[in-house]
């Protein structure tokens, strides 16, 4: 097993004489086995970590000067927007949201000062899929980098820098960590000038994690593929089932053959992932009441672990993206997300099966 470097400093034979590490900020021999071992998954040339996936983006939008300006896609993580609207934006850097899965779209956005074309596939929550290749030469051809935030599919289904991107972006908290124990986040690039300002920024602006963070995702890669497939098997009986069921309105699953994304996701990746969206019949209400009935999916605001969970984005994950913009990319308020874990399969069909016959009526009893 890696060993984990609990070590703020190191000691130097002479002044700047050192076997590649000073000081923990600047690179920690844990972090620097986590960088190569997701390079490597990705099949970039340069990977470095960060604090959080959120601490990867600021450090990523810190190659950027005011008067720059992103094209991203509506249905983004609420983070995400938060950090481009509410701290980014004060800071002179603008950002246009387009639906992603148009390409015409992303085309008619371009501007001369565009920077990034920052895309999610699949998306958070819709789970809607972009070609990545042909988005990349949109970028490409305005003289801007292709951003894809890889999270949802993991380098085990798709690996964007083979398909064109410029920089994938990974928060680790998820399935590359996978049980829900650690907190981080990951760029990967091939690009050896972003690399380098990158590097520059992680030491910089310091929002790197601690070895045993490192050391937990380092421990996550191992078993991610048999993990990955456990929760694509999982995650398409779901959909199978919540299509059929009567009292379900409308299901978000790239791997179901009507999917709007199904064609694109089919292209770029191996299986379809392990997150379902879905909206019951009825209104607000009723679906809060089936995310408070579950009892083997949890109710909490992450994804990607060994456990089931679900989330209620407008009020959790995505509330801070104003309603008017989150209808835009069609995230609607009734709309629940699944993150299916590896659980026994008919043991989360009958959980699901059970909170949607509590949800039928107001006097339902949460127990969650």
């Amino acid at each position: 097993m890696t060993p984990v470097y609990l070590t703020s400093t190191f000691v130097q034979s002479a002044p700047s004489e050192h076997l590649g590490y000073e000081y923990s900020r600047s690179g920690n021999p844990t972090r620097t086995a986590l960088e190569q071992n997701l390079a490597a998954l990705e099949d970039g040339a340069y990977g470095l970590c960060f604090a959080s996936g959120l601490a990867a983006e600021n450090t990523l939008l810190h190659t950027l000067s005011s008067g720059d300006h992103i094209v991203t896609a509506r249905d983004v993580y609420g983070g995400t927007f938060r950090l481009f609207d509410q701290v980014w934006k004060q800071l002179g850097v603008t950002y246009t949201a387009v639906n992603a899965y148009n390409l015409e779209e992303i085309e008619k956005a371009m501007r001369p000062e565009t920077k990034f074309v920052w895309l999610e596939s699949p998306s958070n929550p819709l789970l809607t899929c972009t070609d990545i290749a042909a988005a990349a030469e949109i970028a490409h051809a305005g003289n801007a980098k292709a951003i894809v935030d890889n999270t949802f599919a993991t380098p085990m289904l798709q690996q964007p820098l083979s398909l064109g991107a410029d920089v994938v972006l990974h928060s680790v908290t998820k399935y590359l960590g996978g049980h829900s124990d650690v907190i981080g986040g990951a760029l990967i690039t091939n690009d050896d000038e972003m690399h380098e300002q990158l590097r520059f920024l992680q030491n910089a602006a310091g929002g790197v994690p601690g070895p045993m963070d490192c050391f937990l995702v380092l421990r996550g890669t191992k078993t991610l593929p048999v993990r990955m497939r456990q929760h694509c098997e999982n995650a398409r009986a779901i959909a199978d089932y919540l299509v059929d069921h009567p009292e379900v309105e409308r299901v978000y699953y790239p791997g179901l053959e009507n999917d709007p994304s199904h064609a694109v996701a089919r292209k770029q990746m191996l299986d379809f992932g392990g997150m379902v969206s879905l909206e019951l019949q009825g209104d607000l209400e009723r679906n809060r009441r089936f995310a408070s009935n579950t009892r083997l999916f949890a109710l909490a605001e992450s994804l990607g672990g060994v456990e089931s969970m679900i989330n209620h984005p407008a009020s959790m994950t995505h509330a801070a993206i104003p309603r008017e913009e989150r209808e835009k990319g069609g995230l609607r308020d009734t709309l629940m997300r699944l993150s299916v874990g590896i659980e026994d399969v008919n043991d989360l069909i009958a959980d699901l099966d059970e909170a949607i016959s509590a949800s039928r009526t107001a006097s339902s009893v949460s127990m969650s």
